[in-house]
Parts: structure tokens; sequence; C-alpha cells
């Protein structure tokens, strides 16, 4: 996971300090995490998994890392060769540090400082290719989330999701969307999704 902003339940991680791409073209860069309460990264296990199932669909790759936290998700994607990952962060210090990691790296990577629902319902939609979804498990955002991108058409045919919960957590799916891939980590669900229209 990115960062979580709860206490429960917790994933391993060192806090704040530096987070290290572990793949692609900034293999081994190390960047800051702000520090700021509950920011936890993607452990560097979750995200070999992770990136091991998206190994052929981020080339290229249009990408929304909702609730990006430390940019764990987004920036390892764009290592690995996504033409453009948004980063949306709510919390002024995370974003700011985001910016900072993005400007360092020189990478097609745009952050945006504000909250992940009302930025989806007011910016112009520009379908994309895959999304990271993994909000603060208190806010209970899945839901809500996923129906703001169905409704407002923001996956191509065959988008892929990738949705990180709790794992008593009961996640509602739309029709839409199909589990292609899941695996428990520790209390963690790693579960990858495939979208496709409904006729």
């Amino acid at each position: 996971m990115k960062k979580k902003r709860t206490a429960a339940p917790q994933k391993t991680g060192a806090g704040p300090g530096t987070l290290r791409l572990i793949g692609g073209q900034y293999r081994g860069r190390k960047l800051p995490i702000a520090e700021v309460e509950g920011l936890r990264p993607t452990g560097d296990r979750l995200r070999e998994v992770l990136f091991n199932w998206l190994q052929f669909e981020l080339p290229g790759a249009l990408v929304l890392d909702l609730f990006a936290g430390s940019g764990a998700l987004g920036l390892e994607a764009v290592s690995r060769g996504a033409e453009r990952v948004w980063l949306i962060e709510k919390h002024p210090r995370a974003a700011a540090q985001l910016r900072a990691s993005a400007a360092d790296l020189d990478c097609p990577a745009l952050v945006v400082e504000g909250d992940v629902l009302a930025w989806l319902a007011r910016t112009e939609v520009i379908p994309v290719d895959g999304v990271f979804l993994d909000p603060p498990f208190a806010a209970d955002l899945w839901a809500e989330t996923l129906q703001a991108l169905l409704q407002q058409g923001w996956l191509k045919p065959g988008a892929w999701l990738y949705v990180e919960a709790p794992v008593r957590h009961v996640l509602s799916m739309p029709a839409e969307l199909k589990v292609v891939k899941e695996k428990r980590a520790g209390e963690v669900m790693m579960r990858l999704l495939r979208y496709q229209a409904v006729n």
C-alpha cells in the first residue's frame, strides 16, 4: 500500500523515511517520504507481486494513482514504462513531496493536491488504462470511488484496477468489474480487477 492514515489494520513499513523504487528505469532510486502521521509505503514484497501482475500492462499506459500517499505505486508505474501517471493526494505535505519526487525523477507524473472524488467529478475525463485504488482504510471509500470511475467514464475497455483493502472488508463489486488476481498479505487483501462494459 502506499500509506495509510488509519491505525488498523497496519501495514508493514518503516514509516517516514525513504521509498526505494524496485524496478524499471529508476530502479534503486530512493525518494523521501513526507512526514505525515500514518503514511506507509507499500512494502517491497507486495510491490514485487503487484508489478509482476502488471508487467505487460504498464508500457505506454495512462494511469491514475488515487489516494497516492507516498507515491509508491504511481512512481513505480512510471519507472516501469507508464506513459503518464496522475497522482491524486489530499494531504498538502504529502502532495508537496510527491511533486518534489516527480521533479527529481524528471518523469511524466502529474501531482494533484485535492480530494479524489471531487477531482474525478470536476476534471475533464481522459479514459485511462489502469487505476491504483488504495484509500485510507478507515474512510471506506472503495465503493464510492469505483462507482465514480465507472459512471464518469474514466476507464478504457479492458482497463485494470488494483484495489487494496483489509482482509475483512467485503468489497462491493459492480457487475462491470471482475477479479482476475488476488492475494492475501497479512491483514491486507490485494486484488487486481478488470473492467468490461456490460451491454
